[in-house]
Order: C-alpha cells, then sequence, then structure tokens
C-alpha cells in the first residue's frame, strides 16, 4: 500500500520560462493534469538556481536564452552538484545543435516549444521517471569540435575577435553592416554554445592550442 501512494505522488517541478505569456499558459498546462505539481515560475536562470537551492522537487524546465543566466550557464552549475533535480531544455530556438549540447552537460531530455503542449507533459512524465527524452542526437559527435562546423565568414569573425576587434571594426574590416556582424556574432555564438564575447576567444584559442 506504501508503495502505491508513493507511485502517485505528484511529480514536482519548478519552470525557468522569460515570456509571461507563456509563463500562464504552462500554469494553466500543469494545473489541468493531475500528474504534476508546479512548485515554482522563475522568470531566468539565476532564480532558478535559487529556487534548485531552498527546495527539493523532480523535474527542472528551463529555457536555452535566458536572462542573467542562460540553459548552459544553468546546466554547468547544476553539474557540480551531487544531487539535483532531472532537467529539461524547453526553447523556440530554431538551433539545431542545442539538443546535442543540452545532452553533452547532462540535461534529461529537450522539447521545442514548436512541439504540441501535450508532448512537454509527456516529456516531463518520462524523464521523472528516470528515461532520457531527446530528438535524435549523433551522440558520436557529443565531443565533436563545433570550430569544425563554422562558415568561413564565422571563422573570420571569430578570428577578428581574438584580435580584439570592435563590432564597428569587424563591420569594416568585412565591409558588412553592423547589423549583419550581430547577426552573424549571434549564430557563431549559438554554434558555440557560449554566450558572450570573452567566452568565444576563449574557444577560439583552446581550439588553436590543440591543432
Amino acid at each position: 500500500m506504501p508503495n502505491d501512494k508513493k507511485a502517485k505522488r505528484p511529480i514536482e517541478i519548478v519552470i525557468a520560462e522569460k515570456n509571461p505569456l507563456l509563463q500562464s499558459s504552462l500554469i494553466k498546462l500543469f494545473a489541468g493534469d493531475e500528474r504534476f505539481t508546479l512548485l515554482h515560475m522563475c522568470p531566468d536562470g539565476e532564480r532558478f538556481l535559487a529556487a534548485c537551492d531552498r527546495m527539493k522537487f523532480d523535474v527542472g524546465i528551463i529555457g536555452w536564452e535566458m536572462p542573467y543566466l542562460d540553459g548552459r550557464g544553468v546546466l554547468e552549475a547544476l553539474s557540480t552538484r551531487q544531487e539535483g533535480p532531472r532537467i529539461i531544455v524547453y526553447t523556440g530556438s530554431g538551433n539545431p545543435d542545442i539538443p546535442r549540447q543540452a545532452m553533452a552537460l547532462r540535461a534529461a531530455g529537450f522539447c521545442s516549444k514548436s512541439d504540441p503542449p501535450a508532448q512537454l507533459l509527456e516529456t516531463v512524465a518520462a524523464v521523472a521517471d528516470g528515461r532520457m527524452m531527446f530528438p535524435f542526437v549523433d551522440v558520436s559527435q557529443l565531443g565533436a569540435d563545433p570550430l569544425a562546423g563554422l562558415t568561413r565568414r564565422e571563422r573570420e569573425l571569430l578570428a577578428s575577435l581574438a584580435s580584439g576587434f570592435t563590432n564597428q571594426q569587424i563591420a569594416e574590416k568585412l565591409d558588412i553592416s553592423l547589423n549583419t556582424v550581430k547577426f552573424h556574432l549571434k549564430n557563431l555564438y549559438d554554434k558555440l554554445g557560449v554566450s558572450n564575447r570573452a567566452q568565444a576567444v576563449a574557444f577560439f584559442l583552446k581550439g588553436r592550442d590543440r591543432a
């Protein structure tokens, strides 16, 4: 009998979502399914980590692009802890490499915001049950060098960053607009799994040292 009660205990979750409208939708989604209990909703990665410090729960649902601390930062912080929730990355980003990056950082699952809401519910249930839930990820590539997947222009941008060029200087050097530089840099950061210029440069220098 005690085992039956334990099996029926609701899955306790905490969500980190920056969009207020989506926050409301997710609250309603989980409130409508008795399998789950939503303990807390956080607007950013830092507050999600604070929630991890003060409460125990089964599954965390986090975005990839979040204020103050992004999904990568949250996963890296949790990787140093002995105990913690199982994490699902829930994002609307179109970057096809995010599931691989999330898996490499020990996330337990991935779900796209373009999937039906029911998919998120089933992903949370499966992850709480101990399963890994990802779209197809080539596990042989988990340790692959992301530098190899950069375009020629992205390599030029990365080399310019490492040389200390500002965005304006890069635009002048490559004869492109400042907005185009920013667009290419965002794609570059996504591919490398970093969130800023300093991390990109560190990645570049490390890759050069390995070569």
